[in-house]
């Protein structure tokens, strides 16, 4: 029920501490874990250590198994700990749009795992006993009257068809009252669906992999995959042989497996914190500290923090370049939004990397002897792969009917190959950027 990319970024930098960013300085502690130093063997080593490694890892160990992970940087320090921390409903697509696309069985079946995604999210939060602020409700704001006639027939549709009560529809006075802004005409509220403290969050499936006896290697590049039986994977400090490897790189698998790379491209998303607001303005911003995302193709999400800062999310570039100031690059956007936040003060900007596919669904599948991938989030991430982890778990341990359909789903491979691209999507989303202003 995504209407644009949003909710899942990353950040640059080495492989020592992350960029700054305003989750990165209301962290958690920070556990450190060290390098790999020497070869060693596992049953299954996954590389990256965000939602959907630090998932996979602990299902897996749940399972009895020996598991590695890998991560060229820290554990969270990529999209997990940088994202827009919405939990949405739903895949990528609206369900009208997926039954058209797989089917309605299978389209039933999709939304079921994505309502399991959201559950899973909360039992974690709940075993684990994760501090990440985590709150219901997300807000889809729509920016042009447009769109009021789809989402009133996406709400009655998810209503009858499948039975989901934890939306309704949202007319002019009523978004006017809970959103200080004079840009929505209207939308959509699902109370099922969450936001949270991303980074908190992955940290706190990186304490529970560890608890449950996951061997987590941070600072180690894998720089060779050698498909086979077992996996070779040859890394900055040693050599791994696994009967089984994860690829769950997402936005930062490079040139590590071309098939994967060619059907998910990085893009990058940008976000902002500004100074503390005071308890009464930033409600006066949003009323109900439901987490908000708008109709618009490029994506404006946002939420209020903890400490009554509006974190707010806007901008789309391709590649890993970022904006010189990327403060600079988001203001006019969320001034836009909230011209009484004019001239407020941005105490963050940080931005990075996310993974997207041609069809928004997940690229979900074996990929080579011996080894699997998950990715592509699009933007619908904390939920959906913190559950394709889960998924993969699954799969790795006998039971495969979840795995089997998200292995099924359309991601064809971006046209013009790794080099073009990127210019010929940047075109693409010129364009959807003009129909967004008109």
């Amino acid at each position: 029920m995504w209407f644009g990319c949003h909710g899942f970024l990353a950040g640059r930098g080495g492989g020592g501490a992350p960029p700054p960013s305003y989750y990165v300085d209301t962290a958690t502690p920070w556990e450190s874990f060290p390098a790999l130093d020497q070869d060693e063997q596992a049953d299954v080593c996954i590389i990256g250590a965000g939602y959907t490694g630090l998932s996979a890892a602990l299902h897996l160990a749940r399972q009895g198994r020996d598991v590695l992970v890998l991560d060229a940087h820290r554990v969270g320090w990529g999209a997990s700990g940088r994202n827009g921390g919405q939990v949405g409903s739903g895949q990528r697509l609206p369900q009208q749009v997926l039954e058209r696309m797989v089917g309605e069985e299978d389209a039933r079946r999709l939304w079921d795992m994505a309502e399991d995604a959201k559950a899973l999210v909360r039992e974690l939060i709940k075993r684990h006993a994760i501090a990440c602020d985590d709150h219901p409700g997300i807000l889809y704001a729509d920016h042009r009257p447009r769109h009021l006639k789809h989402t009133m027939a996406t709400v009655r549709h998810l209503r009858d068809v499948y039975g989901y009560d934890q939306v309704h529809f949202v007319d002019g006075t009523e978004i006017r009252a809970m959103l200080g802004s004079p840009v929505y005409h209207g939308g959509m509220l699902d109370l099922g669906a969450l936001h949270l403290h991303p980074l908190n969050f992955a940290l706190g499936l990186a304490r529970a992999a560890a608890e449950a006896g996951v061997r987590l290697r941070e600072r180690t590049r894998v720089t060779r995959l050698e498909p086979g039986a077992p996996v070779r994977l040859t890394t900055t400090g040693g050599t791994v042989l696994a009967r089984e490897v994860v690829l769950a790189c997402n936005g930062y698998l490079g040139r590590l497996h071309p098939g994967v790379a060619a059907r998910v491209m990085p893009i990058n998303s940008y976000m902002v914190a500004t100074e503390p607001l005071g308890a009464e303005r930033a409600r006066a911003l949003i009323r109900d500290n439901v987490a908000v995302a708008d109709s618009r193709f490029v994506v404006n999400y946002f939420r209020l923090s903890a400490d009554h800062r509006l974190l707010f999310g806007g901008g789309e570039r391709y590649g890993y370049a970022f904006p010189q100031d990327i403060k600079a690059f988001v203001r006019p956007i969320l001034e836009g939004i909230f011209p009484s936040l004019a001239g407020v003060g941005l105490d963050y900007g940080w931005g990075g990397t996310l993974g997207i596919t041609r069809s928004r669904l997940p690229h979900v599948g074996r990929v080579a002897p011996g080894v699997v991938s998950a990715s592509g989030f699009s933007g619908h991430g904390v939920a959906l792969a913190t559950l394709s982890g889960a998924v993969v778990a699954e799969a790795l341990t006998g039971s495969t009917a979840r795995f089997d359909l998200l292995a099924g789903l359309p991601t064809p491979a971006f046209p013009g190959g790794t080099r073009l691209r990127r210019p010929l999507l940047a075109l693409a989303m010129m364009w959807f950027a003009l129909r967004d202003r008109l």
